[in-house]
């Protein structure tokens, strides 16, 4: 008995740099001390933010000053690879709560399950709260700030799911000495929402809390973007809503203290996607997939910094390897955290169904190339879509378009068809502009590449294109949501059409 707990006592403390000197001692300490117990279970609380990208102090934004999100980091590991799997929050959200891809549990399509016909799961696949309920935690996923302690937080799940793999909406709530996995759910790009008047509002609200705002003059855009007064406004109220973030982190780290958790919590913070705007969420650049990822808590060694690749959906196995829970062998999650891990030498990322507009783009990433599939070549980059083209920025860019006054760089939004195949050697070409897939000099890369993408491709079992009898369904659905406002409806049915005209087409 006294070999068998402290081979579990020595594997909890041993197994990955995770718990440090001070596990390691409770571990020696079973030699001399009875009775011999393992170390008690962290509590893990996720932070999840909507539509933000890495615009933080510590990952070199410059124009905005994060703290609280800075000296988590310093707390613990960040990495400054980490990539999402879908560029929008419902296939993301889907994928990270299952520690899978969302191309192989058929939950890519953006917004399913909203109509007649349900998506789920298949056999043996479980949302990871329902695991952590089974190890004896208290589930818990809310909002901030949740002053009441009674909304549930956002789930968005593109899967038909049990409310009851969550306890209640806020950890308060655990029986005394239970721990806890909770979810944290913030609004981050979100805050500013859609037009110039928002755009102020955010700003205004930012200033009397924190006692400045981002001026537009501050703001550099990446070369895709022209200098427009709109998207200039617009990004310095995105960068607000990013110290905002900030603040509310630093709330929850202070709850966390106050109630005296905080030692025993091992914090995770991320975000659901890059920055929504016309190249960033919803595709596969890294504006759109690339986020931050901060893990910081009691069993994390302070002040490490990872350059590897890892995936958003890897906050799965890495959790329940935290609390000792076994990760399920299905999983294409891994613990980044485990001795025994293997770096990644590629993510991999896909784009599906967002709202009314059909699309299906899959992406490889190494530490060097970005190679890009799009299997519907002949539609354009910024297809008509009601949820998108209604926004202040892409008036604008619209608007400029059509004026004429875009350079080559910034016309590429508005290109009448894609490629099929996109290939970008990021070591020179950051802002992935220069597509080198005709290039004679890269052929050989492009053809590993595609290789690769075809053998993921079949070992994940991607589900591909949504069936004509699916999208139907979710449309109705959606039309039925629209319906009170004559403009958007009227929208949204001739978007509807198209997509369909498009396809009996063939593209």
């Amino acid at each position: 008995m006294m070999v068998g707990i402290l081979t579990q006592m020595e594997k909890r403390a041993m197994t990955t740099h995770r718990f440090g000197t001070a596990a390691l001692a409770v571990a020696l300490g079973a030699l001399t001390s009875l009775p011999l117990q393992a170390a008690e279970p962290p509590n893990i609380l996720w932070i999840i933010v909507d539509d933000m990208s890495a615009n933080l102090s510590s990952y070199g934004e410059t124009v905005i000053e994060t703290p609280h999100l800075d000296r988590l980091a310093s707390r613990g590991v960040r990495f400054t690879n980490a990539y999402v799997t879908a560029p929008v929050c419902s296939p993301n959200r889907s994928a990270f709560i299952t520690g899978m891809y969302q191309t192989s549990i058929g939950a890519h399509h953006h917004n399913s399950s909203q109509g007649e016909l349900k998506i789920h799961l298949p056999p043996g696949i479980r949302p990871i709260p329902e695991l952590f309920q089974e190890a004896g935690y208290y589930t818990a996923i809310t909002g901030w700030p949740n002053t009441d302690r009674a909304t549930i937080g956002k789930t968005h799940y593109n899967f038909e799911w049990d409310p009851a793999i969550y306890d209640g909406p806020d950890w308060s709530q655990r029986r005394p000495g239970q721990p806890f996995f909770a979810q944290v759910h913030l609004p981050g790009g979100k805050h500013r929402g859609r037009s110039l008047e928002s755009f102020r509002q955010i700003s205004d609200r930012v200033e009397k809390l924190l006692g400045s705002r981002t001026e537009p003059s501050s703001v550099k855009l990446p070369p895709y973007y022209p200098n427009d007064p709109v998207l200039l406004a617009d990004w310095a109220a995105y960068l607000d809503a990013v110290r905002l973030t900030d603040k509310f982190v630093g709330d929850v780290i202070e709850r966390l203290e106050d109630e005296g958790d905080l030692e025993d919590t091992v914090v995770l913070f991320m975000t659901d996607h890059g920055i929504s705007h016309a190249r960033g969420k919803q595709f596969l650049y890294d504006e759109g997939l690339h986020v931050p990822l901060v893990i910081a808590g009691p069993t994390i060694e302070p002040g490490q910094v990872r350059d590897d690749l890892v995936e958003h959906i890897d906050i799965a196995a890495l959790s329940l390897a935290l609390a000792g829970i076994e990760i399920p062998e299905h999983m294409h999650s891994r613990d980044i955290l485990g001795e025994d891990y293997e770096e990644r030498t590629a993510i991999f990322a896909a784009r599906d169904r967002c709202d009314e507009t059909v699309d299906y783009i899959r992406a490889l990433r190494t530490t060097r190339f970005k190679y890009i599939r799009n299997f519907l070549p002949n539609r354009p980059h910024l297809q008509p879509n009601l949820y998108k083209d209604g926004k202040s920025i892409v008036i604008a860019l619209r608007e400029a378009h059509a004026a004429g006054t875009l350079n080559e760089t910034q016309q590429l939004l508005f290109a009448p068809t894609r490629p099929a195949e996109e290939l970008y050697d990021l070591s020179d070409d950051p802002f992935e502009v220069r597509n080198l897939a005709g290039d004679p000099k890269h052929q050989a890369q492009l053809k590993k590449l595609r290789k690769r993408m075809d053998d993921w491709i079949e070992r994940t079992n991607d589900h591909g294109a949504e069936s004509a009898a699916m999208y139907d369904s979710e449309m109705a659905a959606y039309s039925r949501r629209v319906s009170a406002n004559p403009e958007s409806a009227a929208i949204l049915s001739r978007n509807i059409a198209l997509m369909k005209r498009w396809a009996a087409e063939g593209r």
